[in-house]
């Protein structure tokens, strides 16, 4: 990947687009943190230093934006989330799969209802973090004077709103104007800035008890070594053959080649350890907006919360469950073998229509399942580890820092970012043998 990007920056034109890439990606960082007027960020910091809730995946997403509710403390997690929904609704809806399929005009309808989706949701997060953090609203500054509290909460949402729309922007120019996509890249960049926080909070740790080094060094071999195995198995997959048979057509012959159905094995992606994650984590941020206080919440906590063995049963099986689900959505072997019936072709060995169907099923369900037992020990390796060496640690920060979220995300971003660049860089080695 460093060798593409070196040869990138030899290429004038591809050279802009990395550096403005750049230069937008370091606004965002720059806004993130830019602290949003109304809150008291040294009591925010305080409450939740070492705290792994509901909002942990959203602040290292956003770089610790949100830790520091800064103006881009909702970052893309809204844009994400509608994105996914939107995605899902396409394939229900009747008439969002007509303009799914209808080209530029259709898509550039669907990312308008994504963008209002991201405001509805961006609202309804604010609103959230507002309430979740409302001890820490600052009835003193001296912008808002002596307006009251629930004006100065109504201010704060109406900045960070602002701030999401803002970052959906940032991503949308860099996917038009730069390098890669603009969103991927944005969580991308979050993601390394969490990780270079705890990692540098560790080596402090190390100076004063020398043992924590050990902790370091093993932690890095065990990154190093998921690096490797996320990407030996992102770019697995299952090709199934496909022949077509040969069409006589006037004085002209078609068809006649052979092809491939490419099935990945992690087609799913890190969607279903999203959604499992948001399903068992949503019960306890209600609890803990309006019921902060209550047996409920200690219960939920101390059962159901991050690290429990009930936490990591459910989050395997709920990991297992999306995965298939979402795979239903993205494959579908009878629309596959009606194209395939449709132009002349077959597989061989399996007759043409339903046998193909149903083989396609078999050999999609059985992928599935071996990737979605990866996504599952991927996802649980952060809370099993929390159970071997417990939380205190600074191998336990690292370990925060750099899950399994994360640690997908960073692989899948890089891997796509490699491929766009060497694309560029071909095309541009076309265009100049055609002139």
């Amino acid at each position: 990947m460093f060798k593409t990007i070196a040869n990138a920056f030899k290429i004038k034109d591809i050279r802009k687009k990395i550096l403005l890439t750049l230069l937008l990606l370091f606004i965002y960082r720059l806004g993130c943190w830019l602290p949003a007027v109304g809150f008291d960020a040294s009591a925010i910091m305080a409450g939740e230093s070492g705290n792994v809730g509901f909002f942990s995946l959203m602040d290292m997403v956003s770089g610790g934006a949100l830790a520091n509710c800064s103006v881009l403390a909702l970052g893309v997690a809204p844009y994400i989330t509608a994105s996914i929904v939107i995605q899902l609704l396409t394939v229900a809806i009747p008439k969002l799969e007509q303009l799914s399929k209808q080209g530029e005009d259709g898509r550039r309808k669907i990312n308008l209802y994504t963008r209002i989706a991201a405001l509805v949701l961006a609202i309804a997060q604010a609103v959230g973090i507002v309430v979740a953090y409302s001890s820490s609203i600052d009835v003193n500054n001296a912008l808002w004077g002596s307006a009251p509290t629930w004006l100065i909460g109504a201010g704060i949402v109406l900045i960070l709103v602002a701030g999401a729309m803002f970052t959906v922007w940032i991503g949308e120019r860099i996917t038009d104007l730069g390098v890669g996509n603009g969103m991927s890249l944005l969580i991308f960049v979050g993601i390394l800035s969490s990780a270079a926080a705890s990692f540098r909070e560790a080596i402090k740790n190390t100076a004063q008890d020398i043992t924590n080094l050990w902790y370091i060094v093993l932690f890095i071999v065990a990154v190093v070594a998921i690096f490797a195995l996320i990407v030996f198995v992102d770019g697995g997959e299952r090709r199934v053959n496909v022949q077509y048979a040969k069409q006589i057509k006037g004085r002209k012959m078609y068809g006649g080649q052979s092809t491939y159905i490419p099935i990945r094995v992690n087609g799913t992606g890190v969607i279903p350890i999203i959604f499992a994650s948001a399903l068992i984590t949503f019960p306890q941020l209600i609890i803990s907006m309006f019921w902060p206080n209550s047996s409920a919440y200690s219960w939920y906590s101390k059962w159901l919360g991050s690290g429990s063995w009930v936490y990591i049963v459910l989050t395997a099986v709920l990991i297992l469950l999306f995965a298939f689900f979402y795979a239903k959505l993205m494959f579908d072997p009878d629309d596959i073998s009606k194209r395939i019936q449709q132009q002349g072709g077959f597989i061989p060995g399996i007759r043409a229509g339903k046998p193909t169907a149903d083989y396609l099923k078999k050999i999609s369900n059985r992928i599935t399942l071996f990737g979605a037992i990866f996504l599952a020990v991927i996802a649980l390796i952060p809370s099993l580890a929390f159970k071997a060496i417990g939380d205190a640690t600074s191998a336990g920060m690292l370990i925060n820092a750099f899950s399994a979220t994360g640690l997908m995300i960073v692989v899948s971003v890089a891997l796509e970012l490699d491929k766009q660049l060497e694309a560029q860089m071909l095309m541009r080695n076309y265009k100049g043998f055609l002139n």
